[in-house]
């Protein structure tokens, strides 16, 4: 078991520790360019290719969909309450709680754990993630709803895409596949290095708000995502995709959504860090019992 549990965090932690140390170097890297890649070609082909490969049946993607679904308003309504008890303003810290960093983090991990139907079953928490961090995520940070930023996003054409397919129980042409899956292929490695950037980039400027914010989001995670399995009687691999997807730390794009409209991005940065080298910390025990068994 540790031997499996080293396999699984040695190259999540390389990938990202590369990316840290190019910083620390002083090398260029641009950031704006890799993310705009991983968002507008490399997810959305990860996304279509992953589940043409694995031909997940609707059952199982319901399922998980419904997870995903559940443990973000769980998040949402345990987020709000506890923020409210600690006086801290809900459009800035909010979306920390509801989003955790589940394609940076967690899609590598699913993968890692749990082979390629993990990858497609951490997708479907992902897509679900996606759809409505670029909706309600922008609501709470803006103060108002609004669809463009989800319109612009080429995931959520990806996912219709995808949808579509599944519905109609269509196989895409062999070139189509090939193509995407190549494309996709280099996500998830960029998605980690950037992660690394991310974390030698960001300052901690209140380390004590940041700290109990990170705390709240990997507990309130681990909990939630093994309260939702259980309730739903998710078993095996579906089981531990929900509860490592829902413990995963805070999302980038949490911290990207507080630049935007300015709700104290130092302070969202701190958390991000915090909770990100705090889930490294507590990695080896949340694999440990989701690989476990049963």
């Amino acid at each position: 078991m540790l031997l499996t549990i080293f396999e699984v965090i040695a190259p999540v932690f390389i990938c990202a520790m590369l990316g840290y140390g190019w910083v620390k170097k002083g090398l260029a890297f641009d950031t704006p360019f890799v993310s705009r890649l991983v968002l507008e070609i490399g997810a959305p082909c990860l996304i279509f290719s992953s589940f043409m490969e694995q031909n997940l049946d609707m059952s199982a993607f319901k399922l998980m969909a419904t997870a995903a679904l559940a443990s973000m308003a769980l998040f949402g309504v345990i987020g709000t309450l506890v923020l409210y008890v600690a006086r801290l303003d809900q459009r800035t810290w909010l979306p920390s709680q509801m989003f955790p960093n589940v394609g940076n983090m967690g899609l590598p991990l699913c993968l890692l754990a749990f082979g390629q139907e993990g990858l497609t079953l951490g997708m479907t928490y992902f897509m679900v993630n996606t759809v409505f961090g670029f909706t309600i995520g922008v609501m709470i940070t803006s103060g108002k709803l609004s669809l463009r930023e989800l319109l612009k996003n080429p995931t959520f054409y990806s996912v219709l895409i995808t949808l579509a397919f599944l519905f109609l129980d269509l196989k895409p042409w062999t070139w189509v596949q090939n193509t995407t899956k190549l494309l996709g292929n280099f996500t998830i490695p960029l998605m980690l290095i950037a992660m690394g950037v991310s974390l030698a980039r960001f300052q901690i400027t209140s380390i004590k708000r940041s700290l109990l914010i990170a705390v709240l989001r990997l507990t309130m995670g681990f909990a939630v995502g093994l309260l939702i399995a259980t309730l739903l009687d998710l078993q095996g691999v579906a089981r531990g995709v929900t509860i490592m997807q829902s413990a995963m730390p805070v999302a980038v794009f949490s911290y990207l959504f507080a630049v935007r409209y300015n709700r104290s991005p130092e302070e969202v940065a701190g958390t991000v860090v915090i909770s990100t080298v705090l889930s490294f910390l507590t990695l080896p025990a949340l694999l440990w019992f989701v690989l476990a068994p049963a």
